[in-house]
């Protein structure tokens, strides 16, 4: 996908972000304890990842792509740790536990089992009373360029997560078939364990 310039999810955040913003603070004034640690899934080229360490997490991303971990790195902030991981094996990837979990397109482009296998790995590094955002474009008639994803599809991947919202997500500047396929934001609390 990056060779191909195709990155849906890095062409959202030039219009999302003022939106992501706002979610992120959210997450951070409800918890109690402040902001604590937080993971991005499939962080790529790192360009989201700086706005979770902006509020005062103790922000960590992963990606299985060696090239967009490196830019990201050289991208910085120093404050911010990126590793090299699979995000259908989370465990093994040694990150320990986290409060927040951010996931922008990676969700997206897995099939059903890798979606099943992300969901454990997510759930298996919750800590109590975690959250989950996940930002997804959902079905249209233009599945053969952007794959839909439903929201009962994410739900069936996390069991043991209670979806507190679903929101329309922002499509200014998002453009063609993105802003076709109701992008929403998705957010989930743990609740088991």
């Amino acid at each position: 996908m990056y060779r191909l310039g195709f990155t849906p999810w890095e062409r959202y955040g030039a219009g999302g972000g003022a939106q992501l913003g706002g979610l992120l603070d959210r997450e951070g004034a409800e918890r109690s304890a402040g902001p604590g640690r937080a993971l991005d899934i499939g962080c790529g080229r790192g360009q989201f990842t700086p706005e979770l360490a902006r509020r005062g997490w103790e922000a960590v991303g992963v990606d299985i792509v060696p090239e967009a971990i490196e830019a990201a790195r050289r991208k910085g902030p120093a404050e911010v740790t990126y590793t090299v991981g699979d995000v259908t094996d989370l465990e093994s990837a040694g990150l320990g536990s986290f409060d927040l979990f951010l996931d922008i397109g990676c969700f997206q482009g897995l099939d059903t089992g890798q979606r099943a296998a992300e969901g454990r790995g997510v759930t298996a590094l919750a800590a109590p009373g975690a959250v989950l955002l996940i930002l997804a474009f959902g079905p249209s008639k233009y599945q053969r360029l952007v794959e839909g994803v439903s929201q009962a599809e994410i739900e069936a991947a996390f069991p043991g997560w209670e979806l507190i919202t679903a929101e329309d997500a922002d499509t200014a500047g998002l453009g063609w078939p993105m802003n076709r396929t109701s992008p929403k934001w998705y957010r989930f609390r743990h609740t088991a364990g």
